[in-house]
């Protein structure tokens, strides 16, 4: 017989091995990735009494695509979009946060007399938290929903995004290099480049082709189709120099603004389920207890400073934001941990042979501890607000939360500040797009039409049919870059108030055709050996005539409004099914009161109650704004409607009366029913015999079903088919009647006989 390979093995023994360490925690009420956790040090070769994995590199392997397939329903759940209506509050705290906790790890690096690069490399691990970690624990937690929950995954998502510029940085410093030097610089210019244009051409792309193959899709073709565009984002990704998971989060942001998005989350969580049980078994399997013993006093004190610094230095950056003492400190305690950034910083100080071998099992065994406390942690934070309120001054309490919560806004207020910084974005966008359609274009098209024309005379055709396709592809972006905004509400106010305001506006646009003509300028240079002059005069006689054509105008027109159609189309869906929040969510004036939806269980036992009758108010706290059901919106609901499950509750309160409106929603239940198989319905005869109580009693009379709970469906008569029992006809002894109920209540009725 076939042996089975290592690697089904290995997964028979984790999935097992976590499956019931999970259900052990389950009971206990602990997060699972706890569990995972525990599970995998079990499994791990470190443990002697256990069985252990065989094949760690396929393990490792399947970990990966675990973080990717995470980090995909990160994006499908937090899209970029809610990011950018935050403003500069995630950035400032995100920076903030960094900044501190790599001077942490500095600082403890050189405590225990650590070379040079140990500490600096020690520093870009201690500043990045675990983005998977918290947002499984969130989810384990029931915290998801919760207003710092979505301020601590915006800084995470924006702390993942600078791990990569951080990555580029310390290899610099590692081979010599300055770290402000040209690389840095290209660094961060390459990320915000494919990052703009992942997104622009996404959603430009992505949601009609879901549109088109809507009738042709189920869901096991949309969960094919959406893992595939993830895998391939995610190979692009690593193609150009990222990290795949950072390509599956870009991808699951872009499909987060579709209409399918929702869909895709709930086929995708059993597959992320999976993969991520993997990763975090994998992670407890990196636990050493030998490394534990012999660095012991250097891992403690490593993970005190994580969860002081966070702690501190997080509480601090939070509030810099503009978040509230209380929101900062629940923020801050969240993100006291490290994770898998951490793991490839400490990979990449291995592969470049600049950090001791010792430092990448402590930072596991780091990652391992303060993984353990990060729930503990996220439930500390209130507690410890709560002794500070007692203990601090209300003065100063007060003062604390008038100066972070009365942070300058970002809102623009000048009509020139508002104008230009719109003329600056559609420039960037329409540059980016114009310089990737020329890079594809240059490196594809190109080549292949010197092939087929080859020879010098017709390698010059070549050029110029290439160029003039190139120049027909971006001429809609060069129109959109130079006119767009001319007739804007902020222009013509500012050409309207003075004569002043005129020549700047002119000099706007002015500037913008140069960039224009820049491009087709290159595009000559590049495919000609015409004089500047003449490559000059060309582009500025091309960005005209594109300028003045009707037809280019009406296809940049077309573009625009389709991506414009593509971002919205989500929320023009949930406006027609009813389900989009209202726009005053963002406008509550005290800064813990935000809005939730819940989801009503079917096994609900409201089930058929009114509002009046379950007095949610009086109970939680809560008020009911809407109620959500079969795509209709009943708003302002009055004591007299009824609970159905399936509804979706939308609810107004502070995050204390929304957790404890959670845990009614969650125990208020039916529980499973533990004797299913007693509850097998059975067919019986059943003869009434001359004593029996139901001769000379009716249907209704005789209470088989009221009582005993069976039921009458016949009388056999001789016929072919049984006889309908009427209600008003009496049973005579002789009858034969087949009843149906349970057993047990079947035996209860033929024992009156």
């Amino acid at each position: 017989m076939a042996e089975l390979p290592a690697l089904i093995n290995d997964l028979a023994l984790i999935l097992v091995s976590a499956g019931i360490v999970t259900l052990i925690f389950k009971k206990l009420k602990q997060p699972l990735v706890l569990g995972y956790i525990v599970a995998g040090f079990l499994v791990s070769p470190h443990m002697p009494y256990t069985a252990s994995v065989a094949d760690l590199e396929s393990i490792h392997l399947w970990a990966d695509i675990g973080v990717m397939f995470l980090l995909f329903s990160l994006g499908l759940d937090f899209s970029f979009k809610k990011i950018l209506k935050m403003g500069a509050s995630p950035i400032i705290s995100t920076t903030t946060i960094i900044f501190f906790m790599s001077i942490t790890g500095l600082l403890v690096g050189q405590l225990f007399g650590w070379s040079k690069m140990d500490c600096i490399f020690l520093g870009g691990m201690l500043a990045m938290s675990s983005t998977t970690i918290i947002y499984k624990a969130f989810d384990d937690l029931g915290l998801r929903q919760q207003q710092f929950a979505g301020l601590v995954m915006s800084v995470l998502i924006l702390e993942d995004i600078l791990a990569i510029v951080m990555m580029v940085m310390l290899s610099a410093i590692a081979s010599g290099n300055n770290p402000n030097s040209g690389e840095m610089i290209g660094s961060i210019l390459k990320i915000g480049f494919f990052l703009i244009l992942w997104l622009v051409v996404g959603i430009s792309a992505i949601p009609p082709f879901l549109r088109r193959v809507r009738p042709l899709i189920n869901a096991e073709v949309l969960l094919v189709v959406s893992l595939g565009l993830c895998c391939a984002m995610a190979v692009f990704s690593t193609e150009v120099g990222f990290s795949s998971a950072f390509g599956a989060f870009i991808m699951g942001s872009i499909l987060a603004e579709t209409i399918e998005a929702e869909r895709i989350e709930k086929l995708v969580e059993p597959v992320k389920n999976l993969f991520g049980a993997i990763f975090f078994v994998s992670v407890g399997m990196l636990v050493d207890p030998e490394i534990l013993m012999e660095y012991a006093i250097p891992i403690i004190t490593l993970v005190l400073a994580i969860l002081l610094g966070q702690s501190i230095f997080g509480t601090l950056s939070f509030m810099l934001g503009g978040e509230s003492l209380r929101s900062a400190m629940r923020c801050g305690f969240s993100m006291a941990q490290i994770g898998e950034f951490s793991f490839i910083i400490a990979s990449l100080g291995l592969s470049l042979g600049v950090i001791s071998d010792f430092l990448y099992p402590v930072v596991v065994a780091v990652s391992v501890i303060t993984t353990f406390l990060t729930p503990y942690m996220i439930r500390l934070a209130t507690p410890v607000y709560n002794s500070l309120e007692r203990r601090l001054p209300n003065r100063l309490i007060q003062l604390l939360n008038h100066l972070s919560m009365s942070h300058p806004s970002t809102k623009e207020h000048s009509k020139w500040k508002k104008l230009l910084t719109q003329m600056l974005v559609n420039t960037l966008i329409y540059s980016i797009l114009s310089t990737a359609a020329i890079a594809v274009m240059f490196s594809f098209v190109l080549p292949v039409a010197r092939k087929m024309l080859p020879g010098w005379e017709l390698h010059w055709y070549a050029n110029a049919i290439t160029g003039i396709l190139t120049i027909l592809i971006i001429a809609p972006f060069l129109r959109a870059m130079v006119m767009k905004k001319n007739r804007s509400e902020e222009w013509k106010a500012l050409w309207a108030e003075s004569n002043i305001n005129r020549m700047p506006l002119l000099f706007t646009i002015l500037v913008r055709a140069i960039i224009a003509v820049g491009f087709i300028f290159y595009i000559c240079q590049y495919l000609s050996r015409f004089s500047s002059a003449i490559m000059i005069t060309i582009g500025v006689i091309v960005v005209a005539l594109i300028v003045v054509s009707r037809t280019i105008k009406q296809r940049s027109i077309r573009l625009e409004r389709l991506f414009i159609l593509n971002l919205r189309s989500r929320d023009i869906a949930a406006q027609v099914h009813g389900t989009k929040r209202p726009l005053y969510e963002g406008k509550l004036l005290d800064r813990d009161v935000h809005i939730a939806v819940f989801d009503v269980p079917m096994n609900t036992m409201w089930m058929g109650s009114s509002l009046k009758q379950l007095n949610f108010g009086r109970k939680y706290g809560v008020h009911i704004t809407s109620i959500l059901r079969a795509n209709h919106r009943l708003n302002i609901p009055d004591g007299d409607y009824v609970i159905y499950p399936g509804d979706k509750l939308e609810i107004i309160g502070s995050d204390d009366q929304l957790n404890k409106f959670k845990q009614a929603v969650e125990t208020e239940v039916f529980g499973e029913d533990l004797h299913l198989e007693d509850r097998e319905m059975k067919l019986h005869q059943m003869i009434i015999g001359s004593d029996s109580p139901f001769v000379g009693k009716t249907l209704q009379e005789s209470g088989i079903r009221d009582i005993y709970s069976c039921m009458v469906i016949g009388l056999e008569e001789g016929k072919e088919n049984l006889s309908r029992v009427a209600p008003s006809r009496k049973f005579l002894a002789g009858d034969i009647l087949w009843i149906v109920g349970e057993e047990e209540a079947i035996h209860a009725l033929l024992s009156t006989e």
